[in-house]
């Protein structure tokens, strides 16, 4: 079931602003620093997400397994001017 909040518009700059609360934000499965495409159209606006957001290099290294991607890069052997 879609969790809903009631909230209140807040000024922000030149903007308004509304606050996503945690549980509506995981129930969306927004993270921070995701592209969102924000709509207004008759009756409201709705948030959507633009697709995943792009991983940082911690956290790619983080997800490193190296039993699934670590091992020998080459598996033939070194052939003319290769060998040493």
């Amino acid at each position: 079931m879609p969790k809903s909040a009631r909230l209140t518009i807040q000024q922000w700059g030149n903007s308004l602003a509304v606050r996503i609360p945690a549980v509506v934000a995981r129930s969306a499965h927004f993270e921070v620093g995701q592209e969102v495409e924000v709509a207004s159209h008759e009756g409201g606006v709705t948030v959507k997400p633009l697709g995943p957001r792009e991983l940082t290099l911690a956290e790619r290294l983080e997800r490193f397994d190296p039993a699934v991607h670590g091992g020998e890069a080459m598996a033939a052997k070194p052939v003319g001017k290769e060998i040493f």
